[in-house]
């Protein structure tokens, strides 16, 4: 199989696995809120949302890293969240403070994708590198942005299972990030923005 045809079924294969993560996730975020009447998972759902519209408009592009290592750290990271569920009564902190902390990070991660729009993408892969917006501060922004909101989900339903899932997707967000330097760093306009915007998720820290 040609470098195009894998290409397009890589394409393909990302579209329906999106879907169906989706329509699971849609599913849990939609009973939390016939529950709870939450506003932050109804915030979710639009973020979540944009993953599937981006997918499907995004930019081809060969550039793509298509190694075992990155497919498993990727499949990780995007599975992890459908896998959590709610549990009210297990709260460590305040509603109106979780609530909070997730609706500003899922603003975050909302602006980063509309910054992104059709460059937006699931795995590691250069599709035209954008320095504008939340890009400005950060050079991952909806990953930070799904860090606080997974830190926010797990103190308002602070289960083990919960803390164990997130703790595995938020590391594996983290190794998906630096994938994604090590292919972007080989074009000379994305190292010049590195040298510009030195925090990879959060200013002054990391």
């Amino acid at each position: 199989m040609d470098a195009k045809r894998r290409a397009m079924v890589s394409d393909w294969g990302a579209r329906v696995v999106v879907g169906t993560l989706f329509a699971l996730l849609s599913m849990n975020l939609l009973a939390d809120f016939a529950h709870t009447h939450r506003l932050t998972s109804i915030w979710l759902l639009i973020s979540e949302s944009l993953v599937v519209v981006f997918t499907i408009a995004r930019r081809r592009t060969l550039i793509v890293d298509r190694s075992l290592h990155t497919a498993i750290v990727t499949g990780i990271s995007l599975i992890g969240p459908s896998l959590v569920r709610t549990a009210v009564d297990r709260a460590v902190a305040p509603d109106w403070t979780t609530a909070l902390a997730s609706s500003i990070g899922l603003l975050i991660v909302i602006a980063g994708k509309f910054t992104l729009g059709r460059s937006f993408g699931l795995v590691p892969a250069n599709r035209g590198v954008v320095v504008r917006g939340p890009y400005a501060v950060v050079r991952h922004p909806i990953y930070a942005g799904y860090l606080l909101t997974h830190v926010a989900f797990a103190c308002a339903n602070a289960t083990m299972w919960n803390v164990l899932v997130l703790v595995v997707t938020d590391t594996a967000l983290v190794i998906r990030s630096r994938c994604e330097e090590r292919l972007l760093v080989r074009d000379g306009s994305y190292e010049s923005y590195c040298r510009r915007v030195a925090w990879h998720l959060v200013p002054g820290v990391y």
